[in-house]
């Protein structure tokens, strides 16, 4: 590799990429911001940056003095940043300056996860800090700058890392930053595909919200069970059909995902009630929403795949106790259901095994930084993650996932043999987390081809639509610890939750309907209620939509 210093070589070489560079110092930018990583990108005497197979070496000395003189100080560094445009000269000085730890107990505790490792270990691809491929430099001096002080900004960080220097690859930066955007652009064309589909159906405001009237006289049963694998009792919320609703042979566990509590889907709870089915909502102690409350205090780490054991553990203690007469729930025959990991832990007591081939699939998928997909994290865990034996409760009828995952356990027509059960997955065209096109779509392809399985998509929803937060209705944000905004739950998140329980309860009822192995096929909708748009599909039309 050819090494200049001077500051004609280096505008030649910048002017030849400008189009890629601003592109790279977003991505740049971004990569300071993400939550896990604080983002070194200079060492404490000199910053290598690595273009088109040039190497440019920076002196982090300049890089302090422009920072710290709001980009006034004169030097071959600011001939550099005068290349870019104002906007992001504006935010590189913002970034530089701006505290990018602002509590050092939760800071701790994200670093020191197996998903701030991964991380870490991943970004150190890109920021090779001398020779440490592990992100381990960085992550024990992020360690020794929080023991002094209570927040960090990146030039904290640049100045104290103990190596003589650091070389940032806007070569590979740049095909990552392709990577992601061919991802965001596949999600961006199927919402695209999906207003293409002429609306088929169409509905008033008051059949979305009717539902979901406020009974306050409708509450659940607050239960607890004492279970072996846990020092404290197993609370769960039961949801008793009310009194004259129609009788039904089936009965539902719904599992909330992870930080979630059992508060989250009293609307669907009460709902289902309401319409004659029973619904047990467990609290998974170390996943819930006191986890989330421990992580902010910095008193524990993010809960991650590891917890999946205990997990399918309460289920199987709850199905047991109710099998012995230890509580009484009316019908014969189970669905699973769950949001997020809890759909996770669903699918996963159904038996179904992660697919031969996880680790070489997770080398891949961990190598692009996996930023629009982040339940490849919690999905890659797994490789270190010893899961029970499970099988499928004899009873088990149905599987329903809201904003479910697992396309890196489970590719296309993986499932086939073994989940023999129709199953409803739901997510929203804003989700991020667990992307549709990928996730849901691409789940139902791992599944056996059963008629009544299909996937709804609501255009506008996010991976949060479905949790409902208390005072929400009162347009608040209410006490709950997720005080989630418009930004994470996405658009009319009561009309959302409304159409869900909808689709929820026809799938129900065909299942109910159904006689002997004659399943009822899943009809094709396109709804149209005031933004938003849902959209029913069956195996066919997801195919389609995944492989165009």
């Amino acid at each position: 590799m050819r090494e200049t210093g001077s500051t004609s070589e280096l505008v030649l070489a910048l002017r030849r990429r400008s189009t890629g560079l601003r592109l790279a110092a977003s991505c740049v930018c971004s990569l300071l911001f993400f939550g896990v990583s604080p983002r070194p990108l200079w060492a404490a005497s000199q910053l290598e940056v690595q273009i088109d197979g040039t190497v440019i070496p920076f002196s982090i000395g300049d890089l302090a003095k422009w920072a710290r003189s709001d980009g006034r100080h004169r030097s071959e560094l600011s001939t550099w940043f005068s290349l870019l445009e104002p906007e992001s000269r504006a935010g590189v000085l913002e970034l530089l300056q701006a505290p990018v730890i602002l509590d050092r107990s939760m800071a701790r505790q994200l670093l020191n996860s197996w998903a701030g490792r991964q991380l870490l270990d991943q970004v150190s691809d890109l920021v090779r800090v001398d020779d440490d491929t592990e992100g381990v430099i960085v992550r024990q001096t992020i360690n020794e700058l929080l023991t002094r002080q209570q927040q960090v900004s990146s030039l904290d960080l640049l100045e104290a890392l103990p190596a003589e220097s650091v070389r940032l690859d806007l070569d590979l930066l740049l095909e990552l930053a392709s990577s992601w955007r061919i991802q965001l652009e596949r999600q961006q064309n199927l919402v695209r595909r999906l207003d293409r589909f002429p609306v088929t159906a169409s509905a008033s405001d008051r059949f979305g919200a009717s539902s979901q009237d406020f009974d306050p006289l409708l509450e659940p049963r607050l239960m607890s069970l004492a279970v072996s694998h846990r020092e404290e009792p197993l609370e769960f919320q039961l949801w008793l059909p009310v009194e004259g609703a129609p009788k039904r042979e089936q009965w539902l566990v719904l599992m909330p995902g992870l930080g979630g509590s059992p508060d989250h889907f009293r609307w669907l709870g009460r709902g289902l009630s309401r319409r004659g089915w029973a619904v047990l909502v467990p609290d998974h102690p170390g996943s819930d929403d006191e986890a989330v409350q421990a992580l902010l205090e910095g008193r524990l780490p993010p809960p991650g795949a590891e917890v999946l054991p205990e997990r399918l553990q309460d289920l199987d203690a709850l199905l047991k106790a109710r099998d012995q007469g230890v509580f009484r729930v009316p019908g014969e025959r189970l669905v699973l259901a769950g949001h997020s990991l809890g759909a996770f832990s669903a699918l996963l007591s159904t038996g179904a095994r992660p697919a031969p081939g996880l680790a070489r699939r997770c080398s891949s998928a961990l190598g692009d930084l996996p930023l629009s997909n982040l339940s490849r994290l919690l999905q890659c865990q797994l490789v270190d993650v010893s899961l029970p034996q499970q099988v499928a409760p004899p009873a088990l009828s149905a599987v329903i996932g809201f904003n479910s995952f697992g396309s890196l356990l489970w590719p296309a027509d993986s499932l086939s043999k073994t989940v023999n059960v129709p199953v409803l997955f739901t997510g929203g065209t804003l989700d991020l987390i667990t992307p549709p096109i990928s996730e849901q779509l691409g789940l139902l392809l791992a599944m056996p081809a059963d008629p009544s399985s299909r996937v709804v998509l609501v255009e506008g929803a996010s991976h949060f639509s479905p949790v409902r937060v208390e005072g929400q209705r009162q347009g608040g944000q209410g006490e709950d610890l997720f005080q989630l905004g418009e930004d994470l739950v996405g658009v009319q998140p009561l009309q959302v939750q409304a159409l869900l329980e909808q689709e929820v309860v026809q799938f129900l009822e065909e299942q109910e309907q159904r006689k002997g192995a004659q399943r009822f096929k899943a009809k094709t909708l396109h709804l149209k209620l005031g933004e938003l748009h849902l959209h029913r599909l069956d195996r066919e039309a997801a195919s389609a939509l995944v492989h165009q």
